[in-house]
């Protein structure tokens, strides 16, 4: 008999970040389901040049040693599953030192595998299709790291319905973990697409850890206790209602506004959020408190997948270096971007001599003080370039610093342990493959599970939404968009992606109709270089915005200080915005 919900804890969003969510989680009874998710596109890079200094490296190895290791015992009594891409690059390898520590243990925990997202023996094929934003061509074979596709949730459910209790993958979709589990729990088949669309928003809403219970928060003064936040837990139940919540007596914060900023987090068009299992469509779900620390979360649509996976490969692009400096006194702005410019001046100066090609790109911006200001400010001036060629990377930095007492007056900065180091540039190139393309497998302790991916394909629906609109007002006043409205930032490859969450739902109109692409453009001027595309979601009353060609470059291949756009939303969030005078919040903070 299949049960009526499934509770799935969220115990990790990224390499790197603590442990202790799965202790805390485990504090929740009724808990079934502990997903891990790992993996960036980068995080793949950084794992296949572990591998290949070491044959048996190339996954995180902390998955094992901090979050399984102290708590496999409790695991096994309470039969919780776990599921998590912490295989990275070698699935098999940390399959097998998880199997050495259950066996340490004495315990008896059946470990699964999926592998086969893994396409660099099938490179060729890969290459064959342009970059999916770009129309690029694919780049140069011999500097490619990794080239990974995307799996979606069948491996893992074949995996579990074999009796597996841990499961362990490489590169997947991050809300798949979710969804597979969420498939077995439940007894759902794979063309129930509404359903798989829940369950891929619930997944997407734990998949980044607290940011759903109060972590990277606009209102992050309201947060109780943030030292102490919970980890989100989605109870998902038959009919694909979700139920977003946290362990009692932990801090942090479970509301409409935490959880909606997390459901427009990165994920571009929502009424076309493309899966390798269902194509979601968000834009009529509902975030609805129902009680204290625990919202609501209901209406999600699906459709049939598209038939074709998304890949990322890793490639090697130069290299790049950078520093912060500090100047402060008068002008202290102009005395910065006065010594960067004699430091690029010297820099070029020596390429030339050495008959090297300029730099690839140069990057100065400058933050702090006010500018134009003539009195005393402090101000920090970021300096960065790339090149082909570490050597000429080092050479900027050593004039950079090497030239610190012809300066103007005021320099000073941090350092840790000596001079900035040239640093690999890791750029990042997307493109789509027929699903058919990996060989998937799965296994249990080394032996094979049967699995046949069905593959289902139909053409991509333009969404067509109503559009709000405002109605006369008498009189306006402009209020900043953080007064009415909650936003969070992130990026996807070079594109920006804010979602902007309205306190009331009289709000949505006033901010549509305010955050014009234009109006956009000239907050973000000299940063954006693409299409700014906006989207609608009347369910939540909210909208979602992307911009291309916003990072320059996105990730580690870019040179800018926020190049993940993290901070954009609260640059988005000082914008005035004209609302009826009968609109205005009572004291000018909205729910603040």
């Amino acid at each position: 008999m299949q049960k009526n919900g499934v509770k799935i804890g969220g115990a990790i969003g990224f390499w790197g970040e603590s442990h202790h969510a799965t202790a805390q989680l485990l504090s929740d009874p009724d808990l079934d389901v502990l997903v891990y998710d790992f993996l960036a596109e980068i995080t793949l890079s950084i794992m296949a040049r572990a591998r290949q200094k070491d044959p048996q490296a190339g996954y995180a190895p902390d998955f094992i040693s901090s979050a399984m290791g102290p708590n496999l015992v409790q695991i096994a009594e309470r039969k919780i599953k776990v599921l998590s891409n912490a295989g990275g690059m070698n699935p098999s390898a940390c399959a097998a030192a998880l199997r050495a520590e259950i066996e340490r243990q004495g315990l008896d925990l059946k470990v699964a595998v999926v592998e086969g997202d893994d396409l660099r023996e099938k490179i060729e094929q890969v290459a064959a299709n342009a970059e999916m934003f770009s129309g690029a061509l694919y780049p140069d074979r011999d500097k490619v790291l990794s080239v990974n596709a995307y799996l979606g949730a069948g491996p893992m459910v074949a995996a579990l319905e074999a009796g597996a209790d841990i499961v362990i993958t490489g590169r997947c979709v991050d809300s798949a973990l979710t969804l597979a589990a969420c498939i077995h729990a439940l007894g759902w088949r794979d063309d129930q697409y509404d359903l798989l669309s829940a369950a891929s928003l619930a997944g997407h809403l734990i998949e980044c850890g607290p940011q759903s219970t109060g972590g990277n928060f606009t209102d992050w003064d309201r947060v109780p206790e943030p030292a102490q936040i919970g980890y989100p837990i989605a109870e998902v139940f038959a009919d694909g209602r979700i139920e977003i919540t946290k362990p009692a007596g932990t801090g942090g914060l479970v509301s409409r506004e935490t959880v909606g900023e997390q459901m427009l987090y990165e994920i571009g068009d929502p009424a076309a959020y493309v899966l390798p299992d269902v194509v979601c469509d968000f834009t009529e779900v509902t975030l609805t408190q129902v009680s204290k620390d625990k919202v609501e979360v209901a209406k999600a649509k699906g459709r049939v997948p598209t038939g074709f996976l998304k890949v990322s490969t890793t490639y090697m692009n130069g290299y790049r270096a950078g520093q912060v400096l500090n100047f402060n006194g008068r002008d202290a702005r102009a005395k910065g971007l006065a010594y960067v410019d004699a430091v690029l001046e010297r820099s070029r100066a020596c390429l030339n001599a050495m008959g090297a090609p300029d730099f690839d790109q140069v990057h100065v911006e400058s933050f702090g003080g006010r500018p134009g200001a003539t009195e005393f400010e402090e101000v920090a001036v970021t300096a960065a370039v790339r090149h082909q060629d570490a050597r000429a990377v080092g050479m900027f930095l050593k004039e950079l610093i090497g030239n610190a007492l012809a300066t103007p007056p005021g320099l000073h900065f941090f350092t840790a342990g000596g001079r900035a180091k040239p640093s690999p540039v890791v750029a990042l190139f997307s493109n789509l493959v027929e699903a058919s393309l990996p060989d998937v497998t799965v296994t249990i302790n080394d032996s094979p599970v049967a699995y046949d991916a069905k593959i289902k394909r139909a053409a991509a629906i333009p969404s067509d939404p109503v559009l709000p609109t405002v109605q006369d007002a008498s009189e306006t006043t402009e209020v900043p968009l953080e007064t009415i409205a909650v936003a969070r930032s992130g990026d996807k490859g070079d594109k920006a992606n804010i979602g902007v969450l309205a306190r009331s739902p009289a709000y949505m109109p006033w901010i549509w109709a305010a955050l014009t692409p234009e109006r956009i453009a000239s907050v973000f001027a000299g940063e954006v270089e693409g299409v700014i595309d906006r989207f609608y979601l009347p369910g939540s009353h909210s909208m979602n915005i992307l911009m291309d060609r916003a990072l320059g470059g996105g990730g580690i291949a870019s040179l800018r200080n926020d190049s993940q756009g993290k901070a954009f939303a609260q640059r988005l969030l000082a914008c005035p915005i004209a609302i009826p005078v009968d609109l205005v919040p009572n004291n000018q903070q909205g729910a603040k």
